[in-house]
């Protein structure tokens, strides 16, 4: 486990950075699936994609990939592609790594909270811990690394009362 009492998050910019690069990785990803999943269905079945059951079977199948992607990641390293860029790591308020319940939970509330308007994510300029609705709902905590740190043994950026500037970072 990691000691969080001088752990800090990180801010709004930060994470709608991490946001966008996920979104397109994700993309990325989904176009990928997509494109495996249209050649085997259509050249075993030759069914057509965008009616009826195949429809809703190909809908399904993306939105577990999608849902496999940020299991996988932030269940097997605490980071997506983008929060080690940007150097978040995600853990659970006790700092244990998340279990894919957590995860769940995790994406869950966040599809919730971010679909008014980002209200979600918005919280963290005025949550007393600077975590958003979707981490405060779920029991988890976005951390920012410091620079240089290892991964596997994080080293969390500290601050007893980050500034305003730290927290639009």
């Amino acid at each position: 486990m990691t000691d969080l009492s001088q752990s800090r998050g990180p801010g709004l910019l930060r994470h709608l950075a991490a946001i966008l690069y996920d979104l397109l990785l994700v993309a990325a990803v989904v176009i990928a699936a997509a494109f495996v999943y249209t050649i085997l269905v259509q050249s075993l079945t030759g069914a057509d994609l965008t009616q009826g059951v195949a429809r809703l079977l190909f809908q399904l199948y993306l939105l577990a990939v999608i849902l496999g992607y940020y299991l996988y990641f932030w269940t097997a390293g605490r980071q997506t592609l983008a929060m080690r860029a940007w150097r978040l790591l995600i853990l659970r308020e006790d700092g244990s790594p998340l279990s894919a319940v957590d995860a769940l939970r995790r994406i869950g509330f966040a599809i919730l909270t971010l679909a008014p308007a980002g209200l979600g994510l918005w919280w963290l300029l005025f949550d007393r811990d600077g975590l958003t609705w979707y981490d405060r709902l779920a029991g988890t905590r976005t951390l920012l690394l410091r620079k240089g740190a290892d991964r596997s043994s994080p080293s969390i950026s500290s601050s007893s009362s980050p500034s305003p500037t730290q927290k639009a970072q």
